[in-house]
């Protein structure tokens, strides 16, 4: 017995549909666990489950994640990751999100846009305030006072510790 067009039609878009869905979670990545209550950031020993705004994550491959109080501390260990985590190595990182501040989702951290030097404080004081799009990025610059939009590569090894200065 054979399909109808109409049957043929409605089978080849639910293959289509469950490829796209499909597609979509390969590409989102690692699923990224929220952290737990006991959760210390390896930077500065923060209670990470009291900050869920600025929430930052890097997961490996072997599906472990560290949790950070802000996207700050998480420069701090892409730096020197071995300095706050024996062996542990960038190589071996799978996924790194950051909690965009508008819509409080986690985002892919080598998407993101950073607006340093703003009014906006995060748990330990001044701050990469992260978002997932420029023009979110640039809104938040006008509106907060900050000084410079960065992207993830453009944050230097030495940004993190003048921002703990406030010399930014």
């Amino acid at each position: 017995m054979s399909a109808g067009p109409r049957a043929l039609a409605a089978l080849l878009l639910a293959a289509w549909v469950a490829l796209a869905a499909g597609l979509a979670l390969a590409q989102a990545g690692p699923a990224i666990p929220k952290p737990g209550p006991k959760d210390l950031c390896p930077v500065c020993g923060m209670l990470v489950s009291k900050y869920p705004h600025w929430v930052a994550t890097i997961v490996y491959k072997d599906g472990h994640a560290h949790h950070f109080d802000g996207a700050k501390d998480l420069f701090k260990f892409w730096f020197e990751p071995a300095k706050y985590a024996s062996g542990h190595r960038r190589e071996d990182m799978a996924a790194i999100r950051v909690t965009d501040f508008y819509n409080l989702q986690p985002v892919d951290a080598r998407r993101a846009f950073y607006v340093i030097g703003s009014d906006v404080l995060g748990p330990m004081g001044h701050e990469l305030v992260p978002l997932a799009s420029r023009e979110d990025a640039e809104e938040f610059l006008k509106e907060h006072k900050g000084k410079r939009i960065l992207g993830f590569d453009q944050v230097g090894r030495e940004l993190p510790a003048q921002l703990d200065a406030g010399k930014f």
